[in-house]
């Protein structure tokens, strides 16, 4: 008995320095920048100027479906699968875009690279872009995602927004920010684009 309290014991300790590893991982991991101009309630008005990202599009339907290849193809292009063999630093978010038609996933590269800098990836499916400056509304939640989280927290943005007379524009896409080996602390958002300019 003592023995398994024992291991019991050890194996929560190597849990938690784990965990804790992986949030000040995560809290060092460079953010795609952004500035908040207002709080509306449960939702943030946010500026977001243009950044580069990598994206690769699919015909996935859901946020399971979307998930696993998307993120291993993207992954596979940061970690070397590009002309120069090149490493590029993870950051976060990563923006999810899953709809009817066709859906995508994107990584936001690092500041320090533009659309002339990055090397070429591997993967044809594989496409190097730019954003457009935008003004975004955002509602944040917690824990593991699955489409019933997005669906219902867009619609709670939705209603909200329209409470608000806030036009939007485009479809509401999902922001993930955390790995997946990360227990706590997890932080995830639904971000659609608004007319605020005409506010």
């Amino acid at each position: 008995m003592k023995t398994y309290i024992l291991l019991a014991a050890s194996v929560m300790l190597i849990l938690f320095l784990l965990q804790s590893f992986t949030v000040m991982s995560t809290n060092r991991t460079e953010v795609q920048k952004y500035t908040v101009i207002k709080k509306e309630g449960n939702i943030e008005i946010r500026y977001y100027p243009s950044a580069t990202i990598a994206t690769v599009k699919s015909y996935a339907r859901t946020y399971r479906e979307l998930a696993n290849p998307g993120f291993r193809k993207l992954a596979g292009y940061i970690f070397g699968g590009n002309e120069k063999g090149e490493r590029i630093a993870m950051t976060a978010p990563v923006h999810m875009d899953i709809n009817d038609s066709v859906s995508s996933m994107s990584f936001v590269m690092p500041a320090s690279y533009n659309q002339n800098t990055l090397p070429k990836p591997n993967d044809a499916g594989v496409v190097i872009s730019s954003t457009s400056d935008e003004y975004a509304a955002v509602i944040r939640f917690g824990g593991y995602a699955s489409d019933n989280d997005l669906k219902y927290y867009t619609e709670k943005l939705m209603a909200i927004l329209a409470e608000k007379g806030i036009s939007t524009y485009g479809n509401y896409r999902f922001l993930g920010y955390n790995p997946p080996f990360q227990f706590i602390g997890r932080k995830n958002e639904i971000i659609v684009s608004i007319d605020w300019n005409n506010q």
